[in-house]
């Protein structure tokens, strides 16, 4: 029944898409969706070398014969890691589909399309996406204030962002921020959008590679326990609210503040230790609006079985009754 530009282009099932996630996206929860019928995507930089990446894609073939991507996320670094290293893996090992996000995708686009590599740009603005078109990608995600991570400096949600973006693409879209459900799909595919990119809710299943306690703080949260920062920074960035997120929002606003003052509480060493151990105080951890709309633990499989019956319940009775 759900048959999209998304669905068609990448040979999957339903339009739902695990969004690449640092220290999360690895082979048992990316092969998870694969096997469910959405599509996943590996973190690249979760690994350490080119060659752990390659490590890496091999697991996730092995656990899946179904199509999944990779995630490359390319941030302005003093001391980058090796892109083109990456990209060349990801190419050589077979892998048919790239999400990029923070800068554009441009200087690596010819290897991929040379090797036959649909590629999907993160945006959080139409004139990025506009400018991802132009470049050559596939399709575009359009990351509504409401997102996890980097939602960008406009604070326009994804109700306005994503059909804003629809109206000026030829591309297919993909809507991002505050999507979980069955509900949120309909919602997406109403406002024009092909699927939806989901990593919180993704975050609180079965197949996640994180700590309990994380999980268990995404079913106690609500839609008030995210946290922006790096706001002072031009840099904003939406993570879950605990003590160290308020002490980073705090030292922001002072006067003369410089990100140097936060550096060491944002550390992705201290967040590695909040995933792997559950001392939910160490340090910062991604989350996004959508928190609050997560109620249990369940696999992956589960998950994306009970978004599309209840998408399909949606427009079939509850919609059908309203239009009379």
């Amino acid at each position: 029944m759900f048959k999209t530009r998304i669905t068609e282009m990448f040979d999957i099932k339903y339009p739902v898409i695990q969004g690449g996630m640092q220290r999360v996206s690895t082979a048992e929860l990316v092969s998870a969706v694969a096997n469910a019928g959405a599509l996943g995507f590996l973190s690249a930089l979760t690994q350490p070398t080119p060659e752990a990446l390659a490590e890496e894609i091999k697991r996730t073939q092995s656990m899946t014969n179904q199509p999944f991507g990779v995630n490359l996320t390319i941030l302005p670094t003093l001391t980058p890691p090796p892109y083109e290293e990456y990209a060349r893996v990801i190419v050589e090992s077979g892998v048919k589909i790239v999400e990029t996000a923070g800068r554009s995708p441009e200087p690596f686009m010819s290897m991929f399309n040379a090797a036959g590599v649909k590629v999907i740009h993160k945006c959080t603005s139409v004139r990025h996406a506009k400018k991802a078109e132009q470049v050559g990608c596939a399709a575009v995600t359009i990351d509504g204030f409401e997102a996890a991570g980097h939602p960008g400096e406009d604070d326009v949600p994804s109700m306005v962002l994503v059909p804003r973006a629809v109206d000026e693409l030829d591309i297919p879209v993909i809507a991002c921020g505050g999507f979980s459900d069955g509900r949120s799909l309909v919602a997406a595919l109403a406002l024009g959008a092909e699927a939806v990119s989901m990593g919180t809710r993704f975050l609180g299943t079965q197949e996640s590679p994180v700590h309990g306690n994380l999980k268990k703080k995404l079913v106690e949260a609500s839609e008030l326990d995210t946290q922006l920062i790096f706001r002072k920074f031009r840099n904003t960035a939406r993570v879950f609210k605990n003590t160290i997120s308020l002490e980073v929002a705090g030292i922001e606003r002072k006067e003369g503040a410089e990100f140097s003052d936060v550096a060491e509480l944002v550390a992705g060493k201290r967040g590695a230790i909040v995933l792997e151990t559950g001392d939910m105080e160490q340090g910062i951890w991604w989350a996004g609006i959508s928190a609050g709309l997560i109620y249990d633990i369940p696999t992956v499989d589960q998950l994306v079985s009970r978004m599309m019956q209840d998408a399909e319940n949606i427009i079939t009775s509850r919609l059908a009754a309203v239009v009379r």
